[in-house]
């Protein structure tokens, strides 16, 4: 006779829909799924982050303008933001074994394409198919994290798993491009390939326990809700990321984009607004609470976005390459470790506000640090504040996540696929929306620098004149565009400082309102 089946406790069932037992595990088995898990949440974003972190290389490989490639990495963005709209209730209806494979595998098949056949519309179906990946790998990070953790440490799963999404680009930037580069960057669709195939060998040899299906599908209206939210999703990431390289006001396509993405969503909150059992509970996402909460969390990625865009951009301004960037990222890398384990160690429900702050603070001593930059500042000038950066980034994110799932728990889970699009939404598009922002003003403030400049490189200044006889005035004119570009980035740097600054303080407003609610009901409990 076989051995009976196990019989699972309630305080063991999944806390979020469509997700895993959790059992008593032995510590042994705790380990296996930490390392399962810091695989499958580092594979979520690697792969991506190669593409946009070498769009402009490239480009000739695929025959097409800069610009062009550059979108790639917004279609995946957008992607990874909506696919949880049928992501959650596929792992209801189907299981997390069947969905994650699928999603894989079909991933695979892509790049395989890509590899064979390197065009730019196999490419744009492999952002696709990355982006859904993505989405289908964060969430099962953090369902093997909720494996790993007991239950009163469980906040703790959602700050490592969101935590371990954050490394792609500062592990991208470790891969030599030569070696990326060779044969038409086969060898970066090489690794495309590898990544989603030592996923799915990593998951088949150490699966999570098993979860509970059921039906979960509305067809009809679930289908018409997506079909409406993921067409709008790219079109509005397009105009995001093409926004600053083909510029607002010069390209009409970008106007029509938002034009066609506008009544695709006010369609779907239509639908949504009037069902019973919506896929977004739009009352809820609507809630002061949430709001503010949605708020900080996009203006935080928006001012993360120094990071990706306004330090990378200094320096390759100033003609240093990828391989002259290493030893930062791995600074970068080092303080992520550091700052995510600063949330874990230090998270209490009742002080999420207060990690966040903090995150903020320094993120604002980042940026400050970076706003007195040169046309002399090299790589091992920018390790403090990056480092700093990358250590607000992890301890922001996971508490920010963590508060939400708190809100979310309160209402039920249901309202999962609300927070879970909500947040994605913020972190992705924000992401997007801060390298436009920031990308923006340094392009303006650039330009009103050497405008400034150029008042002062006026004829009857004797030095002037002496150095366009020696050199001719080309030379003069670009050192002066140089120096202006940097300028540029100074004045986004010190944005981003108030920017962080403000969310703290905004912060801060919250908490002593809350405190000074506290006391005055407890002031009222005790005269009565």
């Amino acid at each position: 006779m076989g051995q009976p089946e196990y019989q699972f406790t309630p305080a063991e069932y999944p806390i979020l829909p469509g997700g895993p037992y959790s059992p008593t595990h032995a510590p042994w088995r705790r380990v296996a799924y930490a390392s399962v898990a810091c695989v499958t949440g580092i594979a979520a974003t690697l792969g991506n982050a190669l593409i946009s972190t070498n769009t402009s290389s490239l480009a000739g490989s695929l025959g097409e303008y800069v610009a062009t490639v550059t979108l790639l990495p917004a279609i995946y963005v957008a992607i990874t933001s909506s696919g949880n709209l049928l992501l959650v209730k596929a792992r209801i209806h189907w299981g997390i074994p069947a969905v994650t494979q699928g999603v894989l595998a079909v991933n695979a098949l892509a790049a395989l394409l890509q590899l064979i056949f390197p065009t730019f519309a196999l490419a744009v179906v492999s952002r696709v198919t990355s982006g859904l990946t993505a989405a289908a790998l964060v969430a099962v990070t953090i369902f093997y994290l909720l494996q790993v953790f007991p239950p009163k440490r469980r906040p703790a799963a959602l700050v490592v798993g969101i935590g371990l999404t954050q490394f792609g680009i500062p592990l991208a930037r470790l891969f030599p491009v030569e070696m990326l580069a060779q044969h038409h960057w086969r060898n970066l669709h090489l690794i495309e390939l590898a990544i989603p195939l030592a996923v799915l060998a990593v998951l088949q040899s150490f699966p999570l326990p098993p979860s509970n299906r059921g039906k979960a599908f509305e067809p009809a209206l679930d289908l018409t809700t997506v079909a409406l939210v993921v067409p709008a999703m790219p079109l509005i990431s397009l105009v995001l990321s093409g926004g600053r390289l083909y510029w607002w006001t010069d390209t009409p396509w970008l106007g029509w984009a938002l034009v066609a993405a506008a009544p695709l969503l006010a369609a779907a909150i239509l639908i949504e607004a009037h069902r019973s059992k919506p896929l977004l509970y739009l009352e809820w996402l609507g809630s002061g609470g949430i709001l503010r909460f949605a708020a900080v969390a996009l203006l935080v990625r928006i001012a993360l976005a120094e990071q990706t865009y306004g330090s990378v951009g200094l320096l390759t301004s100033g003609g240093l390459n990828n391989e002259q960037l290493r030893t930062l990222f791995l600074f970068v890398a080092g303080s992520m470790v550091l700052g995510m384990a600063t949330a874990v160690l230090t998270i209490d429900p009742q002080r999420l506000r207060q990690q966040v702050i903090v995150a903020a603070l320094i993120i604002a001593l980042g940026a400050w640090l970076d706003s007195h930059a040169t046309n002399q500042t090299r790589p091992q000038e920018l390790y403090l504040s990056q480092s700093l950066l990358g250590f607000g980034t992890t301890l922001f994110i996971g508490p920010a996540l963590a508060y939400g799932f708190l809100r979310m728990l309160e209402k039920g889970p249901t309202y999962f696929v609300s927070l879970v699009v909500l947040f994605s939404s913020t972190q992705n598009i924000g992401g997007l929306a801060g390298s436009a922002l920031l990308g923006s003003y340094q392009v303006i403030a650039a330009r009103s620098h050497l405008i400034a400049l150029a008042e002062h490189l006026v004829a009857a200044d004797p030095q002037v004149v002496a150095r366009v006889q020696a050199q001719g005035a080309a030379p003069l004119f670009q050192a002066a565009a140089r120096e202006a570009t940097i300028l540029g980035f100074n004045d986004v740097f010190r944005f981003v400082a108030l920017l962080a600054l403000a969310v703290a303080l905004f912060l801060c407003c919250l908490v002593l309102r809350d405190l000074l609610r506290g006391r005055r009901g407890l002031a009222q409990q005790v005269s009565a």
